[in-house]
């Protein structure tokens, strides 16, 4: 049987005081953000949250046209810059969200996760159904939301120190199908290029580059800096890495910006583009980009889900967490 995980276990592995680690956890003030969120992680990582996890007997589970549907769901977005309604992944999947919503005659109520102000200090927290979270929303957020008992659904992302029923595009299997078609063309230098501490997704991303070069035994020679550079020093970064190492045969992209980032830097280094050099993309939002291959990620469809998922967790609040994938189409071009 596993050993319940309690303040002091925490303490003992992070190193702090019990009383640091019990303030953080129950929101109080007296703890730094940074400290805070380490405690969150550990929490999460021991299986802290797990242990006040209760879970639905066997029965009868009641569907989404049981009841007929009314209220407001609260839509959160991060304070990231290029994660908002306006972006070329985000808001076709915001669109379906609020349509599905609509649909079932719910109000949606958008936010941006706000820096310093409580989240609820701005609206009624009674007054919301459910949150569905839209990217990286903070640790200290997600506290708050669990604080108040409101059930959340994530849309790609993950946060250890937050268990709740999230939704991704199956990353892992179509990077591994688009790794497949690069390497049977015989390419053998390859550099993956996206920030994995971004998203849950561009780390499994990652991943499966990894592996798929291991598997085909293909020398992993991976610049450092170009798979964790800031979208805001993304040129200075880029530049500096090529500049001293060169092109690879192959840029793997987290996603299809990180690739036009990548073909505007060359522009502005006055550098072409040589035959030899092929980029992969994912997310399909650059239709127009010359890349070899990308993913079709219907972002529509993820939004749907979502809000389908979310009304049926508040109707069975005490069953198992859920992560559910959506495959995606390989789009292979010239």
């Amino acid at each position: 049987m596993r050993r319940k995980v309690t303040i002091q276990s925490i303490a003992d592995f992070t190193g702090l005081s019990k009383f640091a680690v019990s303030r953080a956890l129950s929101g109080k003030p007296g703890v730094s953000t940074q400290t805070r969120d380490m405690i969150f992680k550990a929490a999460g990582q021991l299986g802290y949250f797990k242990d006040s996890t209760t879970v639905q007997p066997p029965g009868e589970l009641i569907d989404l046209d049981a009841r007929k549907w009314s209220g407001t769901i609260l839509i959160l977005f991060p304070n990231i810059r290029y994660q908002n309604p306006d972006s070329l992944y985000w808001g076709p999947l915001f669109n379906g969200i609020s349509t599905r919503l609509d649909q079932r005659g719910i109000n949606v109520l958008t936010l941006t996760e706000p820096k310093d102000d409580s989240m609820f200090s701005l609206l009624n927290p009674e007054a919301i159904m459910g949150v569905i979270t839209v990217g990286s929303i903070s640790t200290p957020i997600l506290a708050e939301i669990r604080s108040l008992g409101i059930p959340v659904m994530m849309v790609d992302h993950y946060d250890p120190s937050f268990p709740c029923d999230s939704i991704f595009t199956d990353n892992l299997s179509c990077m591994r199908e688009l790794m497949n078609l690069v390497i049977k063309k015989g390419y053998r230098n390859y550099q993956f290029l996206g920030n994995i501490r971004d998203a849950q997704s561009f780390y499994e991303r990652f991943l499966v580059f990894r592996a798929s070069l291991e598997d085909n035994e293909i020398e992993l020679k991976q610049n450092p800096s170009l798979n964790g550079p800031e979208i805001d020093n993304f040129r200075e970064t880029f530049t500096a890495a090529v500049t001293e190492h060169g092109l690879p045969e192959v840029f793997v992209c987290a996603n299809d910006i990180y690739a036009l980032f990548a073909l505007e830097t060359m522009e502005i280094m006055g550098m072409p583009v040589p035959d030899n050099l092929v980029f992969t993309g994912f997310d399909n939002t650059h239709p127009n980009l010359p890349f070899l291959a990308t993913v079709n990620v219907n972002k529509q469809l993820l939004g749907t889900r979502a809000v389908d998922h979310m009304l049926w967790r508040i109707l069975n609040p005490g069953t198992s967490y859920e992560k559910i994938l959506i495959q995606a189409d390989l789009i292979v071009r010239d």
